[in-house]
């Protein structure tokens, strides 16, 4: 049997979260506001959107990350890209 590959990510997706931390999905493309399909851990209906573009509520995906750690780390859902930080940020230290 053939192994699925994983699709290409729709934009640069950043770093996954330790197992019971939080995804920053602060970026607007996370948000569908034309269509809400079924979530592809509850099966509820969600406008919500992975980098992958799989229809998953935050919650649940947060929840997946915590109860299967190992497969986490292969990249299915991660937080947003933060900015770089520094002078242009107010840092003044």
């Amino acid at each position: 049997m053939k192994a699925r590959a994983r699709k290409k990510p729709l934009w640069e997706p950043g770093l996954i979260p330790a197992p019971g931390e939080l995804l920053d999905w602060r970026d607007a493309r996370h948000f569908e506001r034309w269509q809400d399909l079924p979530c592809v851990l509850c099966g509820r209906d969600t406008p919500m959107r992975s980098h992958h573009g799989e229809p998953v509520h935050k919650v649940c995906a947060e929840n997946w990350i915590t109860a299967d750690p190992v497969k986490a780390r292969q990249g299915r859902f991660a937080s947003d890209v933060q900015p770089k930080r520094g002078k242009a940020y107010g840092d003044h230290a």
